[in-house]
């Protein structure tokens, strides 16, 4: 079974599209940093400080 991929946002524009270790390194930051941007704590947060439209978010791209 192949490990998910995820979409990665910085508000509404498009970045990249990868696995999490993917992503992290193409991004320069820790396999960390990149799972934070889809915990549900993180977009709570920016959510309430109307920050969608500058955050950076992770959305798993699910198969059929």
């Amino acid at each position: 079974m192949p490990a998910p991929e995820y979409a990665l946002y910085h508000g509404d524009i498009f970045i990249d599209i990868g696995t999490i270790p993917q992503l992290a390194r193409r991004q320069g930051v820790s396999p960390h940093t990149i799972r934070f941007y889809k915990a549900p704590s993180y977009l709570k947060r920016i959510e309430q400080r109307n920050a969608l439209d500058t955050a950076m978010i992770l959305v798993k791209i699910e198969e059929d």
